[in-house]
């Protein structure tokens, strides 16, 4: 399974280590979590911020757009140098006309769902979209108990990827662990955020394996 630590669980003092540590590790992506406030009760980061990040990865960055009216912002996430934009349903008033400006941004566009939000809302739009990400526990702070109803969201969203012949990747973000990642991989998950198991472990190399092993 894929892994994105998010950045942010790190240390902000110390972004750099932190990007440092993840080029280092087996995660395939980094995950960037920006949120405004008013979509989530939560304030994080920017674009300077992710671009810095940029400058130093080197794994794709996957920018998590926890905010209201993402489509003002497509071009600044691209000059990021994000591989991944990803947008919230719940979010979107035109998604279909989301997904298609990403794309010609030239990223990746996926679109995540809110705990309460169900499946079969993207039964018009999956064919369309590179990942969908499901949201373990409700969004805006880190450190969240994983929400155990997503595992039965995974195998539905599975099933939808598999009837409609989508490409799409599976991808989970909340209270992932080296427990609650093997649940959601046996689901049928590909991708899996992981922020405070990573960055508070004793060894973030080794936790990252570990989940990555799963």
């Amino acid at each position: 399974m894929i892994i994105a630590p998010s950045l942010l669980a790190a240390d902000f003092g110390h972004l750099a280590e932190a990007v440092d540590m993840i080029n280092r590790s087996e995660a395939g992506w980094i995950h960037c979590d920006v949120m405004d406030g008013v979509f989530v009760p939560n304030i994080s980061f920017g674009f300077p911020v992710i671009k810095s990040v940029q400058s130093l990865a080197q794994k794709p960055l996957d920018v998590h757009l926890m905010i209201v009216n993402p489509d003002r912002y497509i071009s600044q996430v691209r000059d990021c140098g994000a591989m991944m934009m990803n947008v919230h349903y719940e979010a979107c008033t035109h998604l279909h006309r989301t997904i298609q400006s990403i794309h010609d941004a030239g990223m990746k566009a996926a679109v995540t769902l809110n705990p309460a939000t169900p499946v079969i809302l993207l039964s018009d739009i999956i064919s369309d979209v590179d990942m969908v990400l499901l949201m373990s526990v409700n969004p805006g702070f880190g450190g969240q108990s994983f929400i155990e109803h997503t595992t039965e969201k995974i195998r539905q969203l599975k099933a939808l990827i598999e009837t409609s012949h989508s490409g799409a990747l599976i991808q989970v973000d909340g209270g992932i662990n080296q427990k609650t990642a093997a649940i959601v991989a046996d689901a049928g998950a590909d991708v899996a955020v992981a922020g405070s198991s990573v960055f508070k472990a004793a060894d973030p190399l080794a936790e990252i394996a570990a989940l990555a092993s799963v």
